[in-house]
C-alpha cells in the first residue's frame, strides 16, 4: 500500500506562503504574463505558462492523500480490477497507479497533475474525476473537428461539412490567427480524412487514430464505442441553447499538442492531400497578469475549495435543496466547456416550439402531425420548470393530437436524480410506483463513523443523513435508522466491498400532478434518441425505460462494426470534493485518521452511490450492457441538425414497426414521407 506524508495544516500554510513568495519574485521571462489577457495563443505559448511552475513533493503529497481517502468512498474502486465485459479497456488496479504516481519523478507540477488527470480520466467514468483548475485553464482547438457520416451506403471519416459556419461564430479573434499564418482552413470543410498522423510520427488509419483518442483522452463513458461518438463533433444543448461540440479531437484539454496531420481530399477533389493543421490555445479561465497572479487565480484553493461544517454554518450554501434536504446529482463534466460553441442558426430547428420555454427542453411538433419531440438537453437548471415544461408540452401534444413521442438525449450529461424519475413516472404513469432504481453506497470505516455521528448529532442536512433514504415501501428513514451498520455482504472480483443496506431515494411527491396511466402509450414511445452520450441521470433514466418498459431506443453514430452502448457511464450519484469534506467535518471527524485533509488546490470528486440494475440485482446498472434496439449512421443531412435527425428517426421507427420492405430509403425519401 502506498504512503502519503501526512501535511498537517500548518505545513500547509508554510507551503502557501514560501510557494506565493517565490512565485511573486519578478522574473525577466515570465511566460504567463508574456500572455495575460489573450483570449487564444498558440499552444506553445500556454504550455510554458502551466509548465513554469516547479514540481513540489508537498503539494503532491496534499494531493495524493486526498484522493486515495476520497477513492475508499468510491463504488466501483474494486470492479475495475478486472473490469467485467464488454468494458475490459477500463480495467485498473488504482491503488497501484496511485503508488507509481506517488514515486514518479516530475519536472513540474503541470506533469504530475497530467499524469494524475489522464489516470483518473481513462478510468472513464465521468462521475469521478481530478480536475485541475490550475492546468485545464487551456483548451486547444482545432478548426477541423471531425465525424462519421454514411455516404453510398459507405461510412467514411470527414471534416465537420458546417465547419465554417461552426467556427465564423467564434469571432475574428480566432480566424484572424490562421489568416496571419496564410492557413486556408475553411477548404478543409467537407473534407474526407483517410490518415492522421500518431504520436510516434508513423501515418495510421483515421478510425485508428480515432480509437486513440477515445481510449486515452475522451474518458467520461465506460463503453468504448460511446466515446468514439465524444470525440467526433455533435450537436447538444448547453445552458438552454443549441450548441455544437466539436468534438475530443478537435478540443482536447490541456495545450499539450500544437499541430495535427492530416492525409484527405478535400470536397469536390479527387488528389490525397498531406495537410497540417495548427491548434490555438484558448483560455478559459480567471484572468491574470502574470505568473503569480495566474497561480493565486486559477490554482492556489479558494473559499468554496474545501467543505465547511454546517452545524455551525447551519446551511450548506452550495447545495440546492427540497423539502430541507440536499437535492442529489448525477452527471459529468466535459472538462473543456469551449468543447462545444452555438450551433449555426441554419442548422438549428425552424418548427415552432410548442411552449415559449427558455429550459432545459424543447419541445416540437414534427411536420405529420402525429409526432411529438422533446429535446431533453440534460436534468440540470430550474428544477420545478423542468416539470412545469414537461406538463406543459404533453398539454400542447395532446391538444394537437400528437399520437408518438420522440425524446431527444443527445449529449445530455445528467443532473438532478429526481428529475430523471420524474420524466419516467410521468411518462409511464404513477401506477408504476417507485419510479428509480435500489440504490446503496460504500460501507468503509469512514463512511460508517459518519452515520454513526451524523444520527448522534441530528445532522439531519446532508447525503450521509438517514432521513434523505426510504425503505422499499417508500417510507422514510427514520433520523436514527443506521443503514450501513451493520453493512450488507458484497464481493467483486475476489475482494470483499461490503455495502450499506439498499434504500430508495425520497423524490416524491413531485411539485406536478403525475398522471394515473402513460399520457403516449409506451409503444408508441421512442425514449432515447442519442449518440450514446447519454450519462448519469440521463443513463438512469433511459435504463428505466429500457428495463421496465422495453421502449424503443435509438442510437446514432459510433465505429461501424462494434456494438454501442444506449447509455454512457451510469453512476447513480456524484459527490464533489466539497461535498464529501462537508460530510467528514459536520460529523465531527476532520481529525479522524482516515480522513483526507483539506485541499490546497482544486479539485475532486467521485461515483457516491450505485443503481443495481432490475435485470440482475447483483449488478450496477453501470457493468449491465444495453443495447440500442436501433442504430444509424449520421449523414450530411442529420449530424449536426436536430430537426432533420428527428424526421430521420420517426419515420425510421414507423418504418420499422409498418415492416416497410427494404428499398431504397433516403432522408429525402423520409421527408416526403413526413409530409404525407
Amino acid at each position: 500500500m502506498a504512503r502519503y506524508v501526512e501535511v498537517t495544516s500548518f505545513c500547509l500554510a508554510l507551503l502557501l506562503g514560501l510557494f506565493s513568495s517565490v512565485l511573486a519574485a519578478p522574473t525577466a521571462d515570465d511566460p504567463c504574463a508574456a500572455i495575460a489577457g489573450q483570449t487564444f495563443v498558440v499552444p506553445a505559448k500556454a504550455l510554458a505558462c502551466l509548465k513554469s511552475f516547479p514540481f513540489n513533493e508537498t503539494l503532491r503529497q496534499n494531493v495524493l492523500q486526498t484522493v486515495s481517502r476520497v477513492f475508499d468512498f468510491y463504488t466501483f474502486e474494486d470492479f475495475y480490477l478486472n473490469s467485467p465485459p464488454p468494458f475490459q479497456e477500463s480495467t485498473a488496479n488504482i491503488r497501484a497507479e496511485l503508488a507509481r504516481i506517488n514515486v514518479t519523478e516530475y519536472e513540474t507540477d503541470f506533469d504530475f497533475n497530467k499524469d494524475l488527470y489522464d489516470f483518473v480520466t481513462q478510468l472513464n467514468d465521468g462521475h469521478t474525476r481530478w480536475l485541475p483548475s490550475c492546468y485545464t485553464a487551456f483548451q486547444n482547438i482545432l478548426p477541423a473537428p471531425i465525424t462519421i457520416l454514411e455516404e453510398d451506403n459507405a461510412q467514411s471519416v470527414f471534416v465537420a461539412p458546417n465547419s465554417v459556419q461552426l467556427f465564423s461564430l467564434i469571432g475574428s479573434d480566432f480566424t484572424d490567427f490562421f489568416d496571419s499564418i496564410n492557413f486556408d482552413w475553411k477548404r478543409l470543410a467537407g473534407a474526407e480524412v483517410l490518415e492522421i498522423q500518431s504520436i510516434n510520427g508513423s501515418m495510421i488509419s483515421v478510425l485508428d487514430y480515432v480509437d486513440y483518442i477515445a481510449s486515452t483522452v475522451s474518458g467520461n463513458y465506460l463503453d468504448h464505442n460511446v466515446r468514439v461518438n465524444s470525440v467526433f463533433s455533435s450537436y447538444r444543448i448547453v445552458d438552454t441553447g443549441f450548441s455544437q461540440r466539436v468534438g475530443d479531437l478537435a478540443g482536447p484539454p490541456m495545450p499539450t499538442q500544437d499541430n495535427l496531420t492530416f492525409s484527405l481530399i478535400v470536397a469536390n477533389g479527387t488528389d490525397i492531400e498531406t495537410i497540417t493543421v495548427p491548434y490555438l490555445a484558448m483560455f478559459l479561465s480567471n484572468p491574470f497578469s502574470d505568473r503569480a497572479s495566474f497561480w493565486a487565480n486559477n490554482c492556489a484553493a479558494n473559499n468554496a475549495t474545501n467543505g465547511v461544517d454546517i452545524k455551525s454554518q447551519r446551511i450548506l450554501t452550495d447545495a440546492i435543496r427540497r423539502n430541507g434536504r440536499p437535492m442529489p446529482k448525477a452527471s459529468i463534466i466535459d472538462i473543456a466547456p469551449a468543447n462545444a460553441f452555438d450551433l449555426p442558426p441554419q442548422f438549428q430547428p425552424t418548427l415552432p416550439q410548442v411552449n415559449s420555454s427558455a429550459g432545459v427542453i424543447k419541445s416540437y411538433i414534427l411536420p405529420d402531425n402525429e409526432t411529438g419531440v422533446m429535446f431533453v438537453g440534460s436534468f440540470e437548471g430550474d428544477f420545478v420548470q423542468f416539470q412545469t415544461d414537461t406538463v406543459s408540452a404533453m398539454d400542447a401534444f395532446k391538444a394537437a393530437g400528437v399520437s408518438r413521442l420522440l425524446i431527444d438525449l443527445t449529449n445530455n450529461g445528467g443532473g438532478f436524480v429526481c428529475l430523471g424519475q420524474f420524466l419516467h413516472q410521468f411518462l409511464a404513469g404513477s401506477q408504476i410506483g417507485y419510479p428509480g432504481f435500489q440504490s446503496s453506497i460504500r460501507a468503509n470505516t469512514l463512511a460508517q463513523k459518519i452515520v454513526e455521528n451524523d444520527i448522534a448529532l441530528n445532522v439531519t442536512q446532508l447525503f450521509y443523513s438517514p432521513v434523505d433514504w426510504a425503505f422499499f415501501n417508500d417510507t422514510q428513514f427514520p433520523e436514527t435508522n443506521n443503514y450501513i451498520n451493520p453493512s450488507v455482504p458484497f464481493e467483486i472480483n475476489g475482494v470483499s466491498d461490503p455495502t450499506s443496506q439498499r434504500f430508495h431515494d425520497t423524490c416524491t411527491p413531485f411539485d406536478v400532478p403525475i398522471p394515473e396511466t402513460p399520457p403516449i402509450p409506451l409503444k408508441k414511445l421512442t425514449s432515447s434518441v442519442s449518440n450514446g452520450n447519454c450519462a448519469s441521470t440521463c443513463a438512469m433514466f433511459s435504463t428505466l425505460m429500457n428495463e421496465r418498459h422495453n421502449t424503443t431506443i435509438a442510437v446514432f453514430g459510433g465505429k461501424p462494426g462494434q456494438n454501442i452502448e444506449f447509455k454512457g457511464m451510469a453512476g447513480n450519484q456524484v459527490l464533489e470534493w466539497t461535498d464529501i469534506d462537508t460530510e467528514i467535518k459536520s460529523a465531527n471527524l476532520k481529525d479522524d485518521p482516515l480522513a483526507p485533509p483539506d485541499l490546497i488546490v482544486n479539485q475532486f470528486r467521485h461515483n457516491w452511490r450505485t443503481a443495481w440494475s432490475f435485470f440482475d440485482e447483483s449488478k450496477p446498472i453501470a457493468y449491465v450492457s444495453e443495447l440500442p434496439k436501433l442504430r444509424f449512421a449520421y449523414t450530411k443531412d442529420t449530424f449536426a441538425n436536430p430537426q432533420n435527425l428527428w424526421i430521420f428517426a420517426c419515420v425510421s421507427n414507423i418504418r420499422v414497426y409498418r415492416s416497410i420492405p427494404d428499398t431504397e430509403f433516403s432522408f429525402h425519401r423520409l421527408q416526403r414521407e413526413q409530409s404525407i
